[in-house]
């Protein structure tokens, strides 16, 4: 076997070189990439609890389209309290959480800051304000 010469042994040793740093480097960050896109399309994705849709961090797009930001605000502190919702009520928690228990379920959930949340009319549910809430709201007609 001749030996290889010194312009190839430099072309095959930069080669690995790039192949064992830098591919794994690449990979790393595409698999983060899609993660990320993962992670993200879930956060946004509508879930039901109990009759009730909450949409998490739904994008501001979502947000402009429903005209939230023209919505009338409604805040309170910690506290307790049974309510029953007279209309379809669509809000936009900006700070804040709370507890929610819907009549008729032994389990609760739990809504809070950047949620996008509708409560049907007629629900009737008791709200455990754990931290302070500041919310758009909007109630159907």
């Amino acid at each position: 076997m001749s030996p290889i010469p010194s312009n190839k042994a430099s072309i095959v040793i930069v080669v690995a070189a790039v192949v064992v740093v830098v591919l794994p480097l690449f990979l790393s960050v595409v698999k983060h990439k899609e993660f990320s896109f993962s992670r993200s399309q879930q956060s946004s994705m509508a879930t039901e609890k109990f009759g009730v849709k909450i949409q998490k961090n739904p994008p501001e797009s979502k947000l402009t389209e429903l005209g939230v930001r023209t919505w009338p605000k409604w805040g309170c502190g910690p506290s307790k309290f049974p309510w029953e919702f007279t209309a379809t009520e669509t809000m936009f928690l900006l700070d804040g959480k709370v507890k929610v228990y819907v009549d008729g379920y032994d389990e609760s959930f739990e809504i809070g800051a950047g949620d996008l949340v509708v409560f049907p009319k007629g629900m009737k549910v008791t709200w455990d304000v754990t931290k302070a809430v500041n919310k758009h709201y909007s109630l159907e007609k």
